[in-house]
C-alpha cells in the first residue's frame, strides 16, 4: 500500500521523535488533504441540522462501541493499559444518552450507520484480537480530538439546532477531566512510554494514518446518505408542495440545508485535527 510506504519512509526520518510527535508527522498529509477540500473550506458557514446530528451520533456510536469494547477487553495489556482511562474519556455511555434524548427508548432499532462506519467498526474489533497494540493509535487520534473541540462544538450545536439546553449533547462533555489540557499533556506523555519494537512503533504509525481514512470514509458515507436523503425530500416538495409547505417552512431546500448543516459534523467526526 502506497499510503503505508509513504508511512514507513516518515517513520524512518524521525525515529528519534516521542511517539505522539511521529504520528503527528506521519499524519501530516491526510490533514492537508482533507482540511483543504472545497467542502471543508466552505463548512465553516454552516448551520447543524438536528437530523444530520442524530445520524452522526449513529455512527459514533458503533465505532466507540467497538473502540471501547476492546480497549476494555485489552486493558491489561502492556501498549494499552499506559493509555486506558475510561473512567475520564469513555463515550459510549454519553452517546446513549443522546441517542436516547432524541430517538427515544427504542433507540437502538432505529441506528443507521454507512457502510464506512462497518468497516472502522471491522477494523478496530481485527486490531483488537490481532494487535491490540494498534488500539493506540485510534484512541489517541478519537480520545484527544474529541476533547480538544468537544465544549466549543457543544455550544455550536446547541446553538445550531436551537436546543434550550445541554441534554442530547452529552458526547461533547468530559466532566471527568477538569483542565483538558492538562489531560492531554498526560496522556501523551503515558503514550510516549509506551515500549514499542521498531516494527510495532512502525505499525502504530501506519494505523494512525488508517485512523485518519477510516474517519474521512464515514464523513463520505454519512455525506452520501445525507445527499440522498435530501434528494428524497427535494423529489417529495416538487410532488406535494402543497402539503410540505405545511411541513418544511421556509425556502432553503433540504439540499443545501444538508451542505449547509455539515460543519459541526464533520468538526466532531475529525475533531482529531486538534491533536
Amino acid at each position: 500500500m502506497e499510503t503505508e510506504k509513504r508511512t514507513q519512509i516518515s517513520a524512518e526520518q524521525i525515529d528519534n521523535r516521542d511517539l505522539s510527535e511521529q504520528i503527528k508527522e506521519v499524519t501530516k498529509d491526510s490533514h492537508v488533504r482533507a482540511e483543504n477540500t472545497e467542502l471543508m473550506l466552505s463548512f465553516q458557514r454552516g448551520q447543524v441540522t438536528l437530523p444530520q446530528y442524530k445520524l452522526l451520533l449513529c455512527s459514533l456510536y458503533e465505532i466507540y462501541q467497538a473502540l471501547e469494547e476492546e480497549l476494555d477487553r485489552n486493558s491489561s495489556h502492556p501498549a494499552v493499559a499506559p493509555i486506558y482511562f475510561p473512567t475520564e474519556l469513555a463515550r459510549l455511555k454519553s452517546i446513549e444518552n443522546d441517542l436516547e434524548y432524541f430517538y427515544g427508548p427504542d433507540w437502538r432499532e432505529k441506528i443507521v450507520v454507512p457502510a464506512a462506519t462497518l468497516r472502522y467498526c471491522h477494523r478496530l474489533r481485527q486490531i483488537g484480537k490481532e494487535n491490540p497494540e494498534f488500539l493506540v493509535a485510534h484512541a489517541y487520534t478519537r480520545y484527544l480530538g474529541d476533547l480538544s473541540g468537544g465544549q466549543v462544538l457543544g455550544r455550536i450545536a446547541q446553538k445550531s439546532m436551537g436546543l434550550k439546553s445541554s441534554e442530547g449533547l452529552s458526547f461533547f462533555a468530559f466532566p471527568g477531566v477538569s483542565s483538558p489540557n492538562l489531560f492531554k499533556q498526560l496522556y501523551r506523555s503515558r503514550m510516549n512510554s509506551v515500549e514499542l519494537t521498531a516494527e510495532e512503533r512502525n505499525g502504530v504509525l501506519e494505523e494512525a494514518v488508517r485512523a485518519f481514512e477510516f474517519n474521512i470514509q464515514v464523513f463520505d458515507g454519512l455525506q452520501k446518505m445525507l445527499t440522498v436523503t435530501g434528494n428524497e425530500h427535494q423529489e417529495s416538495w416538487t410532488n406535494s408542495e402543497a402539503v410540505h409547505s405545511k411541513t418544511l417552512p421556509g425556502t432553503i431546500s433540504p439540499m443545501i440545508r444538508m451542505v449547509l448543516g455539515l460543519f459541526v459534523a464533520l468538526a466532531t467526526v475529525m475533531g482529531l485535527y486538534a491533536l
